[in-house]
Parts: structure tokens; sequence; C-alpha cells
């Protein structure tokens, strides 16, 4: 994609908490979940390891055990000292590699930041409420998106992955739709609990829809004529359907919406302007969204 992950424009425009990044994924990133031509500063921080391990601990975000916060330091100087004598400096705005020593900041940032340390503890939590969310790597990592959210962070995804059935549909579906159920509804109650659902948007979606016919093998296909997105919280008026398929799901004929009418709600939904104009390091002027439109039911 040629446009910013709103992850990456959410981490530009939103306001960030000292030490942490703002736009998180954890899992594993998806395909179109990077900055492009806005710079790696708004690239995500990838957590891989799974939080439902016992020694969970994420990696390069602490010091190593051998290093003194001193030296730890003083590397940091040595890095920047070698780049000054390395590299002929470009002034210009366009120079990428300022990208790189914002990046190398923020991650100096968050190795040094206490706050980052005890978002990511998640060994904090009452056993009680993990076993809720459900003790699996989707489980565990929709309770450390929460301790994200309160530690400030804007922006941040939960990847699971393996949902592509062609084959064996109903099989798979049965072992792995209650505890998926199980993780997402904990973590809407979680958050409501702690009065923080109105201020958090909680959105379930994949990447398309599947054919309504079941295929040979007992699955489903790709299929892009229709989907749904589940939202919660931000101030969403709940309870409610918006649009509507034809009685086989083959096509969308009432409320027809686009991805585009999606992203700008979500912009809205966080205060930022849809309408905005980026420009690119070429001067190129990019519009956020294509189509700046947000789906007006869930506005509140």
């Amino acid at each position: 994609s040629f446009h910013p992950s709103m992850g990456s424009a959410a981490a530009r425009e939103c306001p960030v908490p000292p030490g942490l990044p703002g736009y998180f994924s954890l899992g594993q990133m998806a395909r179109s979940g990077g900055p492009n031509f806005l710079g790696a500063q708004y690239a995500p921080f990838v957590v891989e390891e799974s939080p439902e391990s016992a020694n969970f601990r994420v990696r390069d975000v602490a010091i190593p055990r051998e290093l003194t916060e001193g030296r730890f330091a003083g590397r940091k100087e040595l890095r920047q000292l070698v780049d000054r004598l390395v590299r002929i400096r470009d002034e210009a705005a366009a120079d990428p590699v300022r990208d790189l020593d914002k990046f190398y900041e923020q991650g100096y940032e968050l190795v040094t930041s206490p706050e980052a340390q005890a978002a990511f503890d998640i060994g904090r939590e009452d056993p009680k409420l993990r076993e809720r969310y459900g003790r699996t790597a989707f489980g565990q990592r929709c309770l450390l998106a929460r301790r994200l959210v309160e530690a400030g962070v804007p922006f941040i995804t939960v990847y699971d992955g393996g949902w592509d059935h062609h084959t064996d549909l109903f099989n798979a579906f049965s072992k792995r739709m209650p505890g998926w159920d199980n993780s997402v509804a904990t973590l809407i109650e979680d958050l409501y609990e702690r009065g923080l659902l109105d201020s958090t948007m909680v959105i379930a979606l994949g990447e398309f829809g599947r054919t309504p016919q079941v295929n040979k093998d007992a699955g489903r296909d790709h299929w892009s004529n229709a989907m749904s997105v589940l939202f919660a919280g931000g101030r969403t008026p709940g309870g409610q359907v918006v649009g509507a398929t034809d009685n086989k799901g083959f096509a969308a004929v009432e409320r027809v919406l686009s991805p585009e009418n999606f992203v700008s709600t979500v912009y809205a939904k966080l205060g930022m302007d849809p309408n905005k104009v980026y420009y690119t390091r070429e001067g190129r002027p990019t519009h956020l969204v294509s189509d700046p439109r947000p789906i007006r039911e869930l506005m509140g």
C-alpha cells in the first residue's frame, strides 16, 4: 500500500506517552502495517514473543545485564559520534537518515523507560483475570494490549493468524471460535470495568470476506464483495448493524460502504482529520484517505 498504515498515521498525529512508541503490533506486523513515506520513526514496535509463556520477556527493551547504565549511555554517544564522522550531513528535510536517528532515539527511550518496563510486565496481573482472557497467545496479547492502552499508547494491533480455511472450515472454527470470542469479550468487559471503554476503540476484522458457497474441500475461499467489521467502545453507539448483504451473502446491497469510509471513521474517532494532506519526500501531495467520509452511524 502506498498510504501509511492507520497505526503509523496515528503514531504521528496522536499524543504519545514519553518512553513508549505510538504504535505497537503484537504477534507480528500486518502486511500493510508499515509507515511508508512517513518514515521509520512511525513504524510499529513489533512484539513477537508470546505473553502466555512463563518466561515472557520483550526482546531488546531492557539493558543487558552485563551493561551498566553508564556504559549503555556511552554506547549511545559513540554511535552518535560515528554517525557524525562517517555521514555527510544533509540538512534537507527529506534526509531519510534523520528518520533512523529518531528511530534510534525512540529505542533508547524505550530501553530506559520505567513506564515501558511496567507496561510489559504482564505478570503483575491477577491470575484470575489472566484466566478470563484465556491462556492462549491471542488471549494474553489482548491483555497486554489493555496494559498498553493504560500506559497511553494510541494504536495497538493484535495479530491472530491461521484463519484462511480453504479446507475443513467447520471443524477448525468449532475449535477456535470459542476462545477467540472469550478473549475479545473479556477485553471489552475489562476496558469497561476500568472506565477505559469510552476512550478506547476495539475493532476486529480480517483482510476480506469469504465466499458464501462452501467449496469441495469443506472450506471457503477469498471474497471481496462483502465482509463484516466489529466495532466496540470509543463512544460508538452499540446494538446496531450498519448495512446488509443479500440473503446469500454474495454482495452488500444496503448502506454499501468502502474501506476508505472505515479508515476515515477510525481517524475521525481518534481526533484526526481524514481530509488531511501529507507530502511525500518528493513533495507529492497525498490525501490521508481517498474518501474522507466517516460512517455516521458509528460516530455517536
